[in-house]
């Protein structure tokens, strides 16, 4: 044993000389010695279980051996990056709207969006003119905004006035047809304005005829008429031959069975009734406005009708 240890301490003896040098440890300076305590009892050593899965050792970190990856394409500009990931210092293309479109649809865009601005700019001005008061536009362009406006843009104050409308008027028609055999009759009243609601009741786009025309053509003619149905100079005329070719064009749908002669119109006006929360009294009676016979002639025929024959015709 003795010999063991001579022969192992001679070899550790030559590696430290062969090494050379070590650092030098400075001379351990004795501390107070630990006071001893109460002995803690050892923990027992849980053994192992055979359900238990013991996890496997978790791979080092990143941040211990970084491993370089591809260069990221918004860093470098180089590819391999993700694919919607832009390089650095470009604008992505627009998808949807008027900057998607190529600039020739650009400038067709521009122009029809300015053209629209225009003319719905105008309109309004026209509009405006329309129903202002009479001023110094009105009075140089008075003609200009009436083509503009009339019939189809029409704007008056019967809505909003102090007394709004309040009766409703019908205008009806009736003709003295003579036969083939000779004999004379007169057809029975034809509420025209009637036909004119059947036609518009549930329609989503009436007519323009069906709505305006009978309307407009019994007002110009009450207002270009005295209360014995005098007219006032040319303007009274032209309304009594514009009412009577609206008649016959409706008498033309009845189809009549001889040679139209005369005809008569009259106009039926009835109140509206008030509502049952107001205490107005309303006369709700019906008041008739009998217009006399007028011959029918070939002008009282617009183009393009062929109803029946009239006096002129024979």
């Amino acid at each position: 044993m003795d010999s063991y240890d001579k022969e192992a301490g001679g070899r550790a003896q030559r590696a430290t000389d062969a090494e050379g040098p070590g650092p030098v440890t400075p001379p351990s300076v004795p501390g107070p010695a630990p006071v001893a305590g109460p002995e803690r009892p050892a923990e027992p050593v849980p053994e192992p279980c055979a359900d238990r899965v013991t996890p496997p050792p978790s791979p080092p970190h990143a941040t211990t051996a970084a491993t370089p990856g591809p260069p990221h394409a918004t860093t470098t500009g180089t590819p391999g990056g993700p694919p919607h990931a832009p390089p650095v210092g470009t604008r992505p293309a627009p998808t949807a709207g008027a900057a998607a479109l190529s600039l020739p649809y650009q400038v067709v865009a521009a122009v029809a969006l300015a053209v629209i601005a225009v003319f719905a700019c105008v309109h309004l001005a026209m509009a405006f003119l329309h129903v202002a008061p009479s001023n110094t536009l009105t009075k140089q362009h008075g003609e200009a905004v009436d083509d503009w406006v009339l019939p189809e843009f029409e704007q008056n104050w019967k809505l909003f006035a102090p007394n709004p409308l309040q009766q409703n008027i019908a205008v009806h028609v009736r003709a003295e047809v003579v036969g083939e055999d000779g004999a004379r009759r007169t057809t029975g009243w034809i509420d025209m304005s009637a036909e004119d609601g059947e036609a518009i009741r549930g329609n989503l786009l009436p007519s323009h005829v069906n709505q305006n025309e009978l309307r407009r053509g019994w007002d110009f003619y009450v207002n270009s008429h005295s209360d014995d149905n005098r007219p006032y100079g040319m303007r009274g005329q032209l309304s009594e031959r514009y009412v009577r070719r609206i008649a016959m064009l409706r008498l033309e749908g009845h189809r009549l069975d001889g040679r139209i002669e005369r005809i008569q119109l009259r106009s039926a006006t009835r109140g509206v009734e008030a509502p049952v929360w107001s205490d107005e009294k309303t006369d709700t009676r019906t008041y008739y406005r009998v217009l006399p016979w007028w011959s029918v002639t070939a002008a009282d025929l617009p183009g393009g009708v062929s109803g029946g024959r009239t006096e002129a015709d024979q």
